[in-house]
C-alpha cells in the first residue's frame, strides 16, 4: 500500500531591510529552484515579498537558508512569515514585476567594482573587456542613480538604455550573475564616454575607448581632467606633477587645504603611505572611502607633489571604485601613465559637487583642460566618504556620503516622520521615522544659493526613496543659519508648523548618544568641543561640558570666554585669537612670540583698540579657537586658508614629538556657584616661558594637547562626583583630532568611565542632524504628552 503524499504547505514572506539592488530576488529564486518549490518573489515598496510553496520540509529548509545565506551586498532587517492557504500551484518559481504601493524598503549604497566584473574588464575574450560601466548585482551604482522606489530599471537613470539582446537575456537568466541586474549594459547598449578638450588643448574630441585613451594622454602630460564618476565630477591630474597639482590648486582655489589621491592599487598605496591591517581593510571595502593614511618620509619610488598636501603628515587616498577609474590608470598593455592621480571633487572651493554635464562644462570652464563624460544620469549628488582609523582598528568617519548612504541607522527610539536640516558647516541633513534614520549625502557648506538648492534637492531624492514625510522638522537654534532659515520654510511647507530649534552641542551629545544606541533616559557627560556654536546667552559656545539627555541639558562646564575680535577675520587671522587669548589672561604682547611677530603694527594697534572698546568682540568659549590660538602662540600656524589648517598643523606638530616629551600643561578650575570655569591662562602662562626657553614647537603642541586631554578628565570626574554618572560622550569637530580623543579616552577609561567615541556618525557637523532628530522628537513628544495630560486634569 502506498503512503499518502505529504500535503504541501505555502507561506508569504516579507523580507525587510537592503534587499533591493543587491540581488535578492535572483537569490530567493535559485533557492527555491534548488528546493524544487513552487511560488513568486517580487519587489514592494516594503521590501520583497515571497510567497513560496511545496512539502514542509523543503519550505522550512527554504526560510531557514534565506535568513542564513543572504547575498554580499545584502542587510536585512526583519522577516515575517504568514501561513497561506496552498493553491496546488504548478511546479516552478517565478519573479513576478515589482508592486506598487505605499510603504519603504531600503536602497543600498553605491558600491565598489566587484573582483568578477574586473575580472571581465581586462579580459580579452569577454564581450565586456574595457566596458566603462561593467556592473553586476553584487556591485556598482544604487543610490545615484535611482529615481523612485521599488528599485527597477524604469525607476533608474538606467531607463533610457534598452537592453541589447545579449544583455537581456542575461537579465532574465536565474543562472547568471546579471539575473535582475537593473544597471546592466555593455557597450552595444550601455552609457557612452566621450571626451571634450577644452580649446588649445591640441587634442580632438573623441569617444568611448579612443576618450580614454585621450584623457590618459592629458593626464600624463601633465593637464587637469574633469571625470564624471557615480555621485559627481571629479578634478584629477598627476599626484606626481608640481605644475599640474599647484595649476589645479590655482584654478580651483583651494588654497592649502590637502587633495585627495586615487592609487592605481595597493602596492601604489605602500609606496607612498604606511597602511595598517585596518587601514588596508578600510581602502578595500566595497565603500571605498577616502582614508586618511601616515605619509611615508621616504617614499619608495614614487614622489608625490609637495603641493598635494602640504604641511600634514597624512594623506587621504582612495583606490578606484568605478570601471572608469580602473581604465584611466590603464590595463595590461596600454602605454605607462600616472600610478597616482589626485582626485578631488569636481567644484569651485565652497561650491557644491557638479553632476550635470551642461553645467559641468561652464562651471569647471576656467578649472578643467578636458571632461570626461558620460551620459547616464545621476539622480542624486554623492561626494566621496572620508575616514580614519584608529590604532585600536576603529574606525571614524569624517564626512558620510558615498559607499554609506542611504544605508539607515537604526534608532533607539521611536520618531515620528522627521526632517532635521543639520547646520551651515558640512551639511548632510537626515529623515527619520519609527526606529530608522536615513542620512542624505554630504553637501558641504550652505554659504550660496547654489549649495541651498543642492541641499533642497537631496532632501526630495532622499524623501523620494525612503517614502517619509516629515510632520516634523528639526533645525539649529542659531538665529542667522541659512539652514535654519530654509527649515522655517520647509516646516512650514511640510507640516504647516515651526521648526523645533536644537542648541548646537546638545545636537552633538545626542547624536553620539543614539549612535550608541542609548535610549536617553539617563543622561551623559557630554564633552562638546568644536569651532562654533550658538549658545543659550547669545555668545559663541564650542568648549561644553553638558549632562545632557535627549529631552534637555545643563551646563555643567565650560572654557573660559575670550573675546573674538572682528569674528570670521580671527577664525581667518589665529594670530589675532591668540592674541584676544593672550588679552584675556593678562599676558603682554611680547614682540618676541610668534603670533605677536606675525602682525603688523597697525593690525596690533587696531586689535588693541577693538579689545579695549569691546567693539566687534563676541566673547567665545570655544576649543577649536583655542586650538587656533596656541597654534599660533607656538609659531605653526598664523593664517588659514581652509577651515580648521591651524588646528590641523598643530596637531601633526604634536605627533612629531608624542612619545619623546611627556610634559603636560595645566588648566586652572574655578566654580562660583555656576558652571564650572576651565580657564587657559596658567597653560598659556606655561607655553610662553617655554616658548622664551626656545622649547620647539612640536613639544609645546605635545603638551597643550595632554593639557586639554587632562582637562577633560578633571571636569568628568567632578562631573561624576556631582552626579553619580559615568559615561561620557566625546563629540564636536575637535574630536575629529585622533591625538585628542585617544588621549581623552585613555585617561577616561583609566578612570572607570565608559567612554562614547562616533564611529560611522561624523563628529563634527556632519553628523549634528541625527542629534536635532532625536532631541526634537524627545521634546515634541514631551510637549505633546504635557498637553494631553493639562488636558484631562
Amino acid at each position: 500500500m502506498t503512503a499518502p503524499a505529504t500535503a504541501a504547505v505555502r507561506r508569504r514572506i516579507t523580507v525587510r531591510g537592503t534587499v533591493q539592488g543587491v540581488g535578492f530576488r535572483p537569490y530567493v529564486h535559485r533557492l527555491a529552484a534548488d528546493l524544487a518549490l513552487a511560488g513568486f518573489v517580487s519587489n514592494t515598496a516594503q521590501g520583497v515579498l515571497i510567497e513560496v510553496e511545496g512539502p514542509p520540509t523543503g519550505v522550512e529548509r527554504f526560510c531557514s537558508r534565506l535568513a542564513q545565506e543572504p547575498p554580499p551586498l545584502a542587510a536585512v532587517t526583519g522577516v515575517g512569515v504568514q501561513d497561506v492557504p496552498a493553491t496546488g500551484a504548478a511546479e516552478g518559481f517565478t519573479i513576478r514585476p515589482s508592486e506598487q504601493s505605499p510603504g519603504r524598503t531600503q536602497l543600498p549604497p553605491d558600491t565598489a567594482t566587484c573582483a568578477d566584473c574586473l575580472r571581465e574588464l581586462a579580459d580579452p575574450a569577454d564581450r565586456r573587456h574595457r566596458h566603462p560601466f561593467v556592473t553586476c548585482t553584487h556591485c556598482g551604482p544604487r543610490f545615484t542613480i535611482a529615481t523612485a522606489l521599488p528599485y527597477d530599471r524604469a525607476a533608474t537613470t538606467m531607463a533610457d538604455f534598452p537592453m541589447c539582446t545579449a544583455c537581456a537575456q542575461e537579465y532574465g537568466d536565474p543562472g547568471d550573475r546579471r539575473f535582475h541586474a537593473q544597471p546592466v549594459a555593455c557597450r552595444d547598449c550601455g552609457p557612452r564616454l566621450r571626451l571634450v578638450p577644452a580649446a588649445g588643448t591640441g587634442v580632438r574630441p573623441a569617444r568611448d575607448a579612443d576618450a580614454l585613451a585621450a584623457a590618459r594622454g592629458l593626464l600624463a602630460a601633465g593637464r587637469i581632467v574633469a571625470v564624471k564618476g557615480v555621485g559627481g565630477y571629479h578634478l584629477a591630474c598627476d599626484a606626481s606633477d608640481e605644475r599640474a597639482v599647484a595649476a589645479l590648486r590655482s584654478r580651483k582655489a583651494r588654497g592649502g587645504k590637502p587633495f585627495a589621491v586615487m592609487c592605481a592599487d595597493l602596492p601604489t598605496v605602500r609606496r607612498i603611505a604606511r597602511l595598517s591591517d585596518g587601514e588596508r581593510a578600510a581602502l578595500t571595502s566595497p565603500r571605498r572611502p577616502i582614508v586618511l593614511l601616515r605619509r611615508r618620509t621616504e617614499p619608495d619610488g614614487l614622489r608625490l607633489a609637495d603641493g598635494v598636501c602640504p604641511g600634514s603628515p597624512h594623506l587621504g587616498v582612495l583606490l578606484p571604485y568605478t570601471p572608469v577609474h580602473t581604465l584611466l590608470f590603464g590595463l595590461p598593455g596600454d602605454p605607462p601613465g600616472p600610478r597616482a592621480l589626485v582626485m578631488t571633487s569636481g567644484n569651485r572651493s565652497g561650491e557644491p559637487i557638479v553632476t550635470d554635464d551642461d553645467e559641468a562644462l561652464t562651471r569647471l570652464a576656467e578649472v578643467a583642460d578636458a571632461w570626461l563624460v558620460h551620459d547616464r544620469g545621476i539622480a542624486s549628488p554623492c561626494d566621496d566618504s572620508l575616514l580614519r582609523v584608529r590604532p585600536d582598528g576603529t574606525e571614524q568617519v569624517l564626512r558620510r556620503s558615498r559607499g554609506y548612504v542611504p544605508r539607515p541607522l537604526r534608532l533607539p527610539l521611536a520618531v515620528r516622520p522627521a526632517l532635521a536640516v543639520g547646520g551651515d558647516l558640512k551639511n548632510a541633513l537626515c529623515l527619520g521615522d519609527g526606529d530608522h534614520a536615513w542620512f542624505g549625502p554630504h553637501i558641504g557648506d550652505l554659504g550660496d544659493l547654489a549649495a541651498l538648492e543642492a541641499a533642497g534637492r537631496a532632501e526630495r531624492h532622499l524623501r523620494r526613496l525612503t517614502g517619509v514625510t516629515p510632520a516634523l522638522v528639526a533645525a539649529d537654534q542659531h538665529p542667522g543659519y541659512h539652514s535654519t532659515r530654509w527649515a522655517r520654510r520647509r516646516a512650514e511647507e511640510l507640516a504647516r508648523t515651526r521648526p523645533v530649534l536644537v542648541q548646537h552641542h546638545h545636537a552633538h551629545i545626542a547624536s553620539a548618544m543614539a549612535e550608541a544606541g542609548l535610549d536617553g533616559t539617563t543622561p551623559v557627560i557630554g564633552v562638546a568641543f568644536d569651532g562654533t556654536g550658538y549658545g543659550d546667552d547669545g555668545t559663541v559656545w564650542g568648549g561644553e561640558v553638558l549632562l545632557a539627555d535627549y529631552a534637555g541639558y545643563r551646563r555643567f562646564a565650560h572654557l573660559t570666554p575670550a573675546p573674538l575680535p572682528g569674528g570670521d577675520a580671527a577664525v581667518a587671522n589665529p594670530c589675532r585669537a591668540a592674541l584676544a587669548r593672550l588679552w584675556a589672561a593678562g599676558l603682554p604682547w611680547d614682540l618676541g612670540l610668534p603670533s605677536v611677530a606675525a602682525c603688523s603694527r597697525e593690525e596690533l594697534t587696531l586689535l588693541g583698540r577693538q579689545l579695549v572698546s569691546e567693539v566687534a568682540c563676541v566673547p567665545t568659549s570655544s576649543m577649536g579657537r583655542l586650538f587656533d590660538a596656541v597654534s599660533s602662540l607656538a609659531g605653526v600656524c598664523h593664517r588659514v586658508a581652509y577651515e580648521a589648517q591651524a588646528a590641523l598643523e598643530l596637531e601633526a606638530a604634536a605627533a612629531g614629538a608624542w612619545d619623546a616629551d611627556t610634559a603636560t600643561y595645566a588648566f586652572g578650575f574655578a566654580a562660583a556657584g555656576g558652571p564650572v570655569r576651565c580657564d587657559p591662562a596658567p597653560v598659556l602662562r606655561a607655553l610662553v616661558t617655554d616658548l622664551r626657553r626656545g622649547t620647539p614647537a612640536p613639544v609645546l603642541a605635545a603638551r597643550f594637547h595632554r593639557g586639554v586631554a587632562g582637562a577633560v578628565a578633571e571636569i568628568c570626574r567632578r562631573a561624576r562626583r556631582a552626579t553619580g554618572l559615568a559615561t561620557v560622550a566625546l563629540t564636536g569637530g575637535v574630536f575629529t583630532n585622533g591625538l585628542l580623543e585617544q588621549e581623552c579616552t585613555a585617561l577616561l577609561a583609566a578612570d572607570g568611565f565608559t567612554v562614547l567615541r562616533h564611529g560611522e556618525v561624523p563628529p563634527g557637523d556632519g553628523g549634528l542632524a541625527l542629534g536635532q532628530l532625536v532631541v526634537a522628537a524627545r521634546v515634541r513628544h514631551e510637549e505633546t504628552t504635557t498637553a494631553h495630560s493639562d488636558e484631562t486634569e
